[in-house]
């Protein structure tokens, strides 16, 4: 059996138009909020919801590698990374974090396709009903901007693309 190199992305035969929205399932409540922003954000950019796919993982500790398969399949014009990472786990947040988006940044440059992260890491998160509000609307928020700077980045790399070609 070939052992692919981790730098090695798969070429797309033809230029890919979906996209996968990865969300950690920890506090599902809240992060659903950023999956519905993003999702409605994306119809009103004219994305067809049929060239979004939805990946749930247990916690955000397992994005960077769904989302390295994802990259690497060549299927992909973009991948979005959505989690709440809080204290009090059995790691400390800012090492979750910090391996969250430390391997999120690899993948896209090992693979050249962009990821995205709406992965977010409040510095104190409580479990009562104000923080979840806030939290909840926050979501809404990054899902919104998550989704704008996807189809921003996705343009602007495919423009990138034919200046290179010319």
């Amino acid at each position: 059996m070939s052992q692919r190199h981790p730098q090695a992305a798969i070429a797309p035969q033809t230029d890919p138009a979906r996209f996968c929205f990865i969300q950690a399932g920890w506090h599902a409540d809240i992060v659903n909020q950023g999956r519905d922003a993003f999702l409605a954000e994306m119809a009103r950019q004219g994305v067809p919801r049929q060239d979004i796919d939805l990946l749930e993982v247990p916690g955000a500790f397992e994005i960077p590698l769904h989302a390295q398969q994802l990259a690497r399949s060549g299927h992909y014009a973009g991948i979005v990374a959505c989690g709440l990472v809080v204290d009090g786990g059995i790691y400390r947040h800012e090492f979750v974090a910090d391996a969250v988006i430390s391997g999120l940044m690899r993948v896209q440059l090992d693979t050249g396709v962009p990821v995205f992260s709406a992965v977010l890491t409040p510095h104190h998160f409580h479990e009562h009903e104000e923080h979840r509000r806030f939290f909840s609307a926050h979501f809404v928020v990054k899902g919104t901007e998550v989704a704008q700077a996807c189809l921003r980045t996705v343009a602007s790399l495919r423009q990138l693309t034919g200046l290179a070609a010319a």
